[in-house]
């Protein structure tokens, strides 16, 4: 069964995830700015989520996390939690 690690940064505006990614894009640390910015416990440790299969997350997640390049910044995301920002960090 194909598996996931990822980490994201959730907020409540798309801006706000349009000007997140710019900074990650510009040499941002993502993991910095998951602790200061994402609404989500997990920015408390860099938005990291640990290892998860299909299914596991929301929809909009596993459209991203299983068919989009790994090691890249996707969104934003929007799901029912507000607009995220995904970065796959590995995939079997």
């Amino acid at each position: 069964m194909a598996s996931a690690t990822a980490r994201h940064i959730l907020v409540d505006s798309e801006e706000k995830c349009l000007d997140l990614k710019k900074q990650i894009t510009e040499g941002g640390d993502f993991a910095a700015l998951a602790s200061e910015h994402s609404s989500c416990p997990s920015g408390k440790q860099g938005g990291d989520l640990g290892s998860f299969g299909p299914g596991m997350m929301v929809k909009e997640f596993d459209e991203v996390v299983f068919n989009e390049a790994v090691g890249e910044v996707h969104g934003p995301v929007k799901t029912q939690f507000g607009y995220h920002l995904l970065e796959i960090t590995s995939r079997d």
